[in-house]
């Protein structure tokens, strides 16, 4: 069976949102595309307090001095389609207040008539917690796990009982309810955020640096979820941030997914062998506007499907 396809859709600066996301969206299912995508940064700041990904050196790239926000993205594009899923991948979800966020995400399934895949991780920016998080950065997983369960009790049966340090639901009708079960995918890579996709979601977000390491990513979540008695698939959904040049990168510091349209084809094609579910396809920050994103992702999707992903 043929991997999924998603697309990343254009939140960057270049882009005019109200525009062309809707354009964009549309022009994707119409391409082929089964899934279409956010991330979220909610700020850049500056002067940097902290490297990219919390790296020190690491330089945060231009590209997120302005990332449209995720949910308001994705329901420009739920009312521009019909048919493809709207994920997230990833939402930072403890940037959030879990009942406001639980409501939304209902309420944006209910609207596209069971379309969304809530993707959540805890992030890394100080300055994003500083400014929004609803605990301190070094509480983010107790605060994820909360988001968690208070999203499951929101999407469930009435009346809703949640009691926890971030919300306290006493008993309460809740409404609108998503349209179908919304499946949590989380982005993580090892101990406690692993155990807590194997306990508490329904899939994993990895992001594409290579076919061995994801593979062997994925080898490891397989075997900790037979430890834990797991008896439920694991939807997978790779991210792919693609840096597409018009000419091949021939230095041989190539990073996955850098360089030409076959460089990436090619490189989709060898992590599709992994037997992951999904593929998302981030192709926004190369592209000048909309016009080239389009272009770009149909000429990438008829390639990948040809060479058979």
């Amino acid at each position: 069976m043929a991997t999924r396809l998603g697309l990343g859709l254009p939140q960057m600066r270049q882009y005019s949102i109200g525009k062309d996301v809707p354009e964009v969206a549309r022009a994707a299912e119409q391409i082929g595309y089964e899934s279409l995508w956010v991330f979220e940064r909610a700020l850049f700041p500056e002067p940097a307090t902290q490297g990219l990904y919390g790296i020190e050196g690491l330089a945060w790239p231009d590209a997120y001095r302005s990332v449209a926000d995720p949910l308001v993205t994705l329901t420009l594009a739920a009312a521009a389609t019909e048919r493809a899923e709207l994920g997230s991948s990833v939402l930072v979800a403890p940037l959030h207040l879990p009942f406001q966020l639980a409501k939304a995400l209902a309420t944006l399934d209910a609207a596209s008539g069971g379309r969304v895949v809530a993707g959540l991780g805890t992030g890394w920016s100080l300055d994003e917690y500083a400014a929004s998080g609803v605990r301190p950065f070094e509480e983010r997983g107790e605060a994820l796990d909360e988001i968690i369960a208070v999203c499951r009790a929101v999407w469930g049966p009435d009346p809703v009982v949640h009691e926890g340090p971030l919300t306290k639901i006493g008993s309460a009708v809740v409404g609108p309810k998503p349209a179908r079960p919304i499946p949590v995918l989380l982005a993580a890579g090892n101990g406690r955020a692993l155990r807590r996709l194997v306990d508490h979601a329904d899939g994993w977000l990895p992001v594409g640096m290579g076919a061995g390491q994801i593979a062997g990513q994925w080898r490891r979540l397989r075997e900790l979820a037979e430890e834990r008695g797991r008896t439920e698939p694991i939807r997978t959904v790779l991210r792919v941030n693609t840096e597409r040049g018009a000419k091949p990168y021939e230095g041989t510091d190539r990073r996955p997914f850098q360089g030409s349209v076959d460089q990436i084809v090619a490189d989709l094609v060898e992590h599709a062998a992994i037997g992951l579910d999904e593929i998302l396809i981030d192709l926004q920050g190369t592209a000048r506007d909309a016009a080239e994103l389009t272009d770009v992702a149909a000429e990438v999707f008829e390639k990948a499907r040809a060479a058979g992903v």
